[in-house]
């Protein structure tokens, strides 16, 4: 007999976005909530992976971005507050570039309009306060002592357990959907190969690579592109332990843009390239570390010219980024009850606890929060 599971609430897909959502849905008291995922969370098959994320405040892609990020900071204290973990690592984060950059114009423009704490210096000026860093005075550098670095699998891994103690939601793991229909009573069906549905009133679809394929069948094109990502750890010396090496954001001309974190719990050095990566198809599989000729070259040669007290590579992974075309977020209700969140572009976790918030919200009350209007799908078929 075929399983029919039925709920207000539809959560398909329990990675970042929609393990955010569940725990403040969770918390919020709401009940009948039936969170869906592929695989079990925190995982690799996903966006959530790789330790540690940075939390930037004087955002370089755009000052509509800073409320939300003062937003997430507050609610990562709350979420550090109420489970006793630690969560974030207050190691300020350095933002680097040639003074013509518009990353770095755009950090400085954020910063001004929000009356946010900037320390603005020279390349030789930020050597003489990281001697981490290799940098002449054609580099400018922005520090914010506000910023720092998120343990990504540590949160996902707290919202779980939080989600798992609340009666009013279900966690159902190993459950892949590969079709979703729009029903002549208004609810939404998903389902499994397996035969078994999900029915629900509202639906939060937040499935990264599989978004795109999942939503065409209703008539919903997402234009997001998912492109393989590498990044690696190295061994390195103590001028880049928390206490005296911030992470960074690193824009070059000629090499291209990255970020990196200090080598925190004895992890090593961290390292990876924001721009480039190579195009994948979803469900394609991605090649391991070290199978593109570029793989370890491209970090090398940045850390060869900026980063002395670097070593040899300790090990190197793989992640994906779900590219939008603009790079910034799609968050939208394209069918009535039915919201979309992805396309988050590689910059998107530092964001996911204030984005839970309004995501639930949202499902809550049928109404979207004004700190989501701009990353409507409208704008991408203008």
């Amino acid at each position: 007999m075929t399983q029919t599971v039925h709920s207000k609430t539809l959560i398909i897909g329990a990675g970042s976005m929609g393990l955010a959502t569940a725990d403040y849905l969770a918390s919020a008291g709401e009940d009948s909530i039936q969170v869906l995922d592929a695989h079990s969370p925190p995982h690799d098959q996903g966006a959530h992976h790789g330790e540690t994320r940075l939390i930037r405040l004087a955002y370089g892609e755009g000052s509509g971005y800073v409320p939300l990020a003062l937003r997430a900071l507050k609610r990562w204290r709350e979420l550090e507050r109420d489970t006793g973990e630690s969560l974030f690592a207050p190691t300020g984060v350095l933002n680097l570039g040639p003074a013509s950059a518009p990353f770095i114009r755009q950090v400085e423009a954020s910063a001004r309009r929000y009356d946010l704490p900037l320390d603005e210096m020279d390349g030789v000026a930020a050597t003489e306060r990281w001697p981490g860093w290799q940098l002449d005075d054609s580099m400018r550098g922005g520090f914010e002592s506000r910023a720092g670095v998120l343990r990504v699998e540590r949160i996902i891994d707290c919202w779980r357990r939080r989600v798992a103690c609340s009666p009013g939601v279900t966690l159902t793991t190993g459950t892949a959907i590969t079709r979703i229909r729009h029903r002549d009573d208004g609810r939404f069906e998903a389902g499994c190969d397996d035969g078994r549905r999900f029915v629900a009133d509202r639906v939060l679809a937040s499935t990264g690579q599989h978004l795109a394929p999942l939503l065409a069948p209703l008539g919903i094109e997402l234009p997001l592109t998912r492109v393989r990502k590498t990044f690696a750890w190295f061994k390195a010396d103590s001028r880049y332990l928390p206490q005296r090496f911030p992470g960074f954001s690193l824009t070059d001309d000629e090499l291209g843009i990255y970020y990196g974190f200090p080598d925190i719990d004895g992890a090593g050095f961290k390292i990876g390239r924001h721009d480039s990566g190579q195009p994948l198809d979803p469900g394609e599989p991605m090649a391991p570390f070290g199978d593109h000729s570029d793989d370890l070259v491209e970090l090398r040669r940045v850390i060869d010219r900026y980063l002395p007290g670097v070593g040899a590579l300790h090990r190197g992974a793989v992640c994906q980024y779900i590219r939008t075309p603009d790079e910034h977020f799609l968050i939208d209700e394209p069918l009535p009850g039915l919201i979309v969140a992805g396309g988050f572009s590689g910059h998107g976790f530092k964001f996911a606890s204030a984005l839970g918030e309004s995501l639930g919200q949202w499902l809550v009350t049928g109404e979207a929060a004004s700190a989501l209007a701009g990353f409507g799908l409208a704008r991408l078929s203008a």
